[in-house]
């Protein structure tokens, strides 16, 4: 078969057949935040306290200082301690919420950056506290075919709610709806892009302008635009993630996001996006079946992406399979720190009582985590990928937060005895049940003789042991406590977790702010 004829019945195709983007559209516009189940509703509140954490301690990197520096120049605005009293120039991306006759802001069409307080168009302000989020490579994770950071795009429907004068419930929607789409964009690869050397990115970019449509109440075709419109230049290549890693490592996500938000604004004010972007002609599925994968063309399950879209309270919603880091640190290390803290815990154990740790995890783990020059480390990214340095550090702190990775603690000499007590050993066993679960076992002899085993089959964070409250203010404690101070990090804990109440958000982006 010729081309002319492919592309010939491919565009016959797309005429007969209904898009993806026209069915996810119509889903996500009927979606109303009374059809989502008090389990989605409680898990998006603990989905953004979690990413507040991330935010917080995100800001203080370097590449968050350099972008924010950046867009400050920008729009005009000179860098002070805090700048939400200042005025800037208006933007022409913020034109866009100012001019449509729609538009009902109280808050002059602006957003909020966290801790800086910096005021700018949704847009800037979507992609910079996204990329806050994203900046440690500390927020969600959830992994099938390809992998997905999805609070990665809620700070694009944040920055909306708040220009718009918008609620938390408005909020919480958005944020469902992102985790939904975004969670079954990667599972539906046959094999995943990234097998064939694309970014998730490219993906994100389909799921960011639902939600942040959803926010902005267009219609499902306004919204099927707002789809063509961000994923029709947004396609990634892996190379941001292989080889030497640079600051686009968790760039490009969050610009997806951003991509979203603004393909939303261009969307209510009539611009149109291609509405076969997904299975139609030269659309996602189209470019991708070229490529050969193991001798077999690269598929996608386009039914897949819509079975059982949930629509009730009694539905199962996606975000309740994702899963939260509870450690900055290696994933394989995950599970026997764990499984460790579970046996330190339930036994009382103190560090000048133990003689010996045994961890036993699969054979990648014991390579990568426990060979000789992991016992010695001297700086965080040799820290963070070693197994004696994370069990000795978690057994006499009582927990493993960036706090345990500042370079003075790395190089504390009093760790060495207890990482020399580390025992790192490869179990066969095991091999067999990894990648659906990451069993460890550890075993903590103390120095009376006795024997403490715990195995775990997977770590905390995971959906099948799902974080806490209680455990994310740990992690969020320890992030924010330095940025915004502690009274502050309790009044944002109480807000966000009674996000549904909040009739406005004001108050919310006003809570990150560093004083």
């Amino acid at each position: 078969m010729d081309f002319k004829s492919t592309s010939f019945m491919a565009h016959q195709s797309t005429r007969s057949k209904r898009l993806l983007s026209h069915t996810i559209a119509e889903w996500a516009c009927s979606l109303k935040y009374e059809h989502l189940s008090p389990e989605a509703i409680q898990a998006a509140k603990l989905f953004w306290f979690d990413s507040f954490a991330c935010a917080l301690g995100g800001s203080q990197q370097e590449d968050a200082k350099i972008l924010l520096k950046h867009y400050r120049a920008m729009s005009g605005i000179q860098a002070t301690s805090r700048d939400s009293s200042t005025e800037p120039v208006l933007s022409e991306v913020e034109g866009l919420g100012m001019t449509n006759k729609h538009h009902h802001a109280t808050s002059n069409g602006r957003a909020t950056v966290f801790v800086s307080g910096f005021k700018t168009n949704p847009v800037d302000v979507a992609f910079l506290n996204g990329h806050m989020i994203r900046a440690m490579d500390y927020n969600d994770i959830y992994w099938k075919a390809d992998p997905c950071h999805p609070s990665d795009l809620i700070a694009a429907p944040l920055a909306l709610c708040e220009s718009e004068g918008l609620s938390g419930k408005d909020l919480i929607l958005a944020t469902v709806i992102a985790y939904e789409i975004e969670m079954r964009l990667c599972e539906i690869g046959r094999p995943g892009v990234r097998e064939y050397g694309w970014h998730h990115a490219t993906l994100s970019a389909f799921a960011a302008p639902v939600a942040a449509a959803r926010v902005l109440n267009l219609t499902p075709e306004q919204m099927v635009s707002a789809m063509g419109i961000s994923a029709s230049r947004t396609f990634c290549p892996g190379a941001v993630t292989a080889g030497k890693l640079t600051n686009m490592k968790i760039t490009v996500d969050p610009w997806a996001g951003r991509m979203g938000a603004e393909s939303a604004l261009l969307a209510r004010e009539g611009f149109s996006g291609p509405e076969h972007i997904i299975d139609g002609k030269e659309g996602l599925f189209a470019v991708f079946s070229h490529v050969e994968y193991k001798g077999q063309p690269a598929t996608f399950d386009g039914e897949g992406l819509v079975k059982d879209l949930p629509a009730s309270p009694k539905s199962h919603y996606r975000i309740l399979d994702c899963g939260m880091k509870s450690f900055p640190i290696e994933a394989l290390s995950h599970s026997p720190l764990t499984a460790m803290m579970k046996t330190v815990k339930e036994n009382n154990i103190k560090a000048n009582e133990v003689n010996e740790i045994k961890v036993e995890v699969i054979a990648r783990a014991a390579d990568i985590l426990g060979d000789p020059h992991k016992y010695r480390p001297t700086s965080k990214e040799t820290a963070d990928h070693s197994l004696p340095y994370c069990m000795a550090v978690g057994l006499v702190d009582g927990m493993v937060t960036p706090l345990q990775f500042r370079e003075e603690r790395v190089r504390d000499q009093s760790l060495i005895p207890i990482m020399d007590k580390v025992k790192v050993v490869a179990n066969d066993e095991f091999e067999a049940l990894f990648p659906k679960f990451q069993p460890s076992r550890v075993t903590i002899t103390t120095n009376d003789g006795k024997s403490h085993s715990t195995r775990v089959d997977v770590p905390k964070g995971d959906p099948r042991d799902p974080m806490t409250e209680e455990e994310i203010a740990v992690k969020f404690n320890a992030l924010g406590g330095d940025v915004i101070g502690k009274d502050q990090c309790k009044k944002l804990r109480k807000f966000v977790m009674n996000l549904d109440s909040a009739k406005k958000l004001d108050e919310l982006l006003d809570l990150t702010i560093a004083r």
